[in-house]
């Protein structure tokens, strides 16, 4: 009987410590995302930092280093937890390389690069108290952001 209990007890503490490693997981999780996809149109990849590739769909979490793909004829929006828009346009590449925001402090960064295609940018929280902290990268050039709304093409050629 003493050993049934042991067991029990030991038990629910297994349990009890999976709950709390559940719980800090998904605390965590928010974190890392920097926002999400708004709307797809036609087809649309997004590939992680660690090369999974997935079909994008609108709700889709955006990690703070993903890259979104777009085919012929499709484009895809996102909103940045900052509130900033990216409108990706059609036979685009464009990696989000980094982003952090504090919504308390209203703290953070963007470095978007633009590899091939085009995309139009809605500045939010970031861009409107640091505009230094917001930076879009093309093969040819960096673009320091001094307005809040503006389109970027590249045609993908070094």
């Amino acid at each position: 009987m003493t050993t049934v209990i042991g067991l029990a007890i030991v038990g629910t503490a297994a349990l009890a410590q999976a709950a709390q490693a559940q719980t800090a997981a998904a605390a965590a999780a928010p974190a890392l995302q920097a926002g999400f996809v708004k709307s797809v149109r036609g087809s649309v990849q997004l590939l992680d930092g660690a090369g999974a590739t997935r079909t994008a769909a609108p709700g889709d979490a955006l990690g703070a280093v993903d890259r979104i793909v777009t085919g012929p004829d499709s484009s895809a929006a996102v909103v940045l937890r900052d509130n900033t828009t990216l409108m990706v346009g059609p036979s685009s590449r464009m990696d989000l390389k980094e982003f952090h925001f504090d919504g308390t402090t209203r703290d953070g960064g963007i470095l978007v690069s633009l590899l091939r295609g085009s995309m139009r940018m809605i500045t939010g929280l970031i861009g409107k108290t640091n505009p230094d902290a917001v930076r879009v990268e093309t093969q040819t050039a960096t673009i320091g952001i001094r307005g809040t709304d503006f389109i970027v093409q590249a045609d993908g050629q070094p």
